[in-house]
């Protein structure tokens, strides 16, 4: 199977560091026609949360795309637009497919996470919410640097810092996405069991049917 990410866009994106640093790329798939491949394999999600990638059942091309999203060469880039040594941390990929209404708060992501990269798997979007945005401080959705396209290949990364905040207006429904955090080495091992937890009480809350 070909190459799906366009490293070279990656590589060129500005970093934005009005705030606290990120950049954006509108779509980052070298290919457009991979894009139906996508929505064909993407995995079936019938609840909100994160699931980890590896719990889910997917087709080839979405596991191509988190291969390359763990790559070496795509973490390098990582290390350069930020000024980051991420030799040292673990690499986790969690994926989302439903928004309920609670989600998309402001907030800032946990300390014991070093980058926070963000791709969007919907085919079209024509709402004006669920869209994430880059803010300028906590408490005002409205006050925000950036608003991120949720359409197929669009693409957001940010450094954690304690004021990376974020977040977008309250959507319910299918919303499709992938996350990938680069994490401090000693942190993998507790972030991991949390995620293991929460996605067995959503698989035995499903079959409850609750």
């Amino acid at each position: 199977m070909n190459k799906i990410l366009d490293l070279k866009q990656i590589k060129e994106a500005k970093v934005n560091k009005e705030a606290f640093p990120f950049f954006s790329v509108s779509n980052v798939f070298l290919n457009n026609k991979i894009t139906k491949d996508l929505t064909k394999d993407f995995p079936e999600i019938l609840k909100g949360g994160s699931f980890p990638s590896e719990s889910l059942t997917a087709g080839p091309s979405f596991k191509k795309l988190i291969e390359e999203l763990e790559s070496k060469e795509l973490k390098q880039l990582l290390e350069s637009k930020f000024n980051l040594n991420l030799s040292n941390s673990s690499v986790v990929t969690t994926v989302r497919g439903i928004s309920r209404k609670r989600d998309g708060k402001i907030h800032s992501d946990s300390k014991t996470k070093l980058v926070t990269v963000l791709i969007y798997l919907n085919e079209g979007w024509e709402k004006r919410t669920g869209l994430l945005r880059m803010l300028k401080d906590s408490s005002n959705i409205e006050n925000f640097l950036y608003e991120t396209p949720a359409t197929m290949g669009s693409l957001i990364a940010f450094k954690v810092e304690p004021n990376c905040w974020h977040g977008y207006l309250p959507y319910i429904g299918k919303r499709k996405s992938i996350q990938l955090n680069y994490l401090h080495q000693d942190s993998l091992l507790s972030h991991r069991a949390r995620h293991k937890i929460s996605f067995l009480i959503k698989k035995f809350s499903s079959k409850l049917g609750l």
